[in-house]
This record gives structure tokens, sequence and C-alpha cells, in this order.
């Protein structure tokens, strides 16, 4: 008997798909290999910059072997927007204490570099044993402020991608792929 496999509606909004739910699903594997490699069995404090880093940081959780504490941040860089507002705003900041911790700091995407620089400024006051950072997707291309992740998840062109919990205006964030949101999706004027 013939399956028929069900289309996310929103797939249809995708210029083209970069990165399948297959390959993001293996990654995270190794990704959860490679940190507990780096970290021995030390336990690790992650921190996760919410909204859009929260899939990647609970499918990662499960693959990282190390106790793990867990707390989250919350910045605002996008809103409504294509491209980044210009300098992150920090709304919610640390509750849990990162003393003598070692810490690693999980995003969606690395593209300008600025969130990460100025997240791991806020930690690195905090006085941490150690901050890594672990990024699903790398956009090189938009980099504005040096800045390199210790573990990458992919690199990808500079192209506006939603999906896996990257989303444009609070959408496709529940896509289980990543993919290039079509251009004339981009700023609807019923969206903004």
């Amino acid at each position: 008997m013939a399956r028929t496999l069900k289309i996310h509606p929103a797939h249809a909004d995708l210029e083209t798909i970069l990165v399948t739910e297959t390959a993001i699903k293996r990654r995270i594997t190794r990704l959860g290999r490679e940190i507990a490699k780096t970290y021995g069995d030390e336990e690790i404090t992650v921190v996760s910059i919410i909204n859009g880093a929260i899939l990647f940081t609970a499918d990662l959780l499960r693959a990282i072997p190390n106790p793990v504490r867990l707390d989250c941040i919350r910045i605002s860089s996008y809103r409504n927007e294509t491209k980044s507002i210009g300098k992150p705003q920090l709304v919610h900041s640390l509750p849990l204490d990162v003393t003598n911790r070692h810490v690693l700091l999980m995003d969606d995407i690395l593209d300008t570099g600025k969130t990460l620089a100025m997240v791991t400024g806020v930690i690195k006051k905090l006085n941490p044993a150690s901050i890594k950072t672990c990024v699903l997707l790398d956009k090189k291309g938009r980099r504005e402020v040096p800045f390199d992740a210790e573990f990458v998840g992919f690199k990808i062109p500079d192209k506006f991608v939603v999906g896996y919990g990257l989303d444009f205006a609070e959408r496709y964030r529940n896509l289980p792929c990543i993919g290039e949101l079509r251009p004339d999706l981009q700023n609807p004027p019923e969206w903004a």
C-alpha cells in the first residue's frame, strides 16, 4: 500500500529548500558528539537565544550526554524585517548564575555577528569558566563584526531563510526544514 506524504502548506512559500529535515537531524547528532568531546564529562550551562534557537536547542540538548543546565536570553534584532534593525536589543537577561560555569551560547543563525558579539560580552561580565558558541547556520557573507562560532551546523549563502525556528514576522518557525522565503512574501503589506 502506497503512503501519501503530507506536504507542509508553508513549503509553497519557499523559493528553495536549503537544508532538509533529514540533514538537520544528522548534523545535530554529530554536533552533540563534537560538543561532548570538547567538554568531556563537564557540566555545561547552555544559554539559548530565543525565540529563534528554541527548536535547535531542544533537539541538540537531547544529543548531548553531558549534565546540562539550561537558561534563555531574549534579544530583538529583526522585528518584522528581513534585515537586522541595527544594534541588537537585550529584552530578557539571564536569571541563572553562570559564574565559574562552562557556558555554551546557542543561536539559530550567525550573520552580522552583532547579536552573538553583544551576548558574549554580557556573559563574559558574569565570569564564566569558559564560553563557546554554537549556531545552526553561519551566513558569513553578512558579517559586520568579526565573530566565529566554535560549533556550526551549516554554512549557507546570503539568502533570507526561514524554518526550524527561524521566522519572518513570527511565521514559518514550525517548518521542519530550512528554506529561502519567496521574495514576493518578504515584507508583504498585510504583515507590516
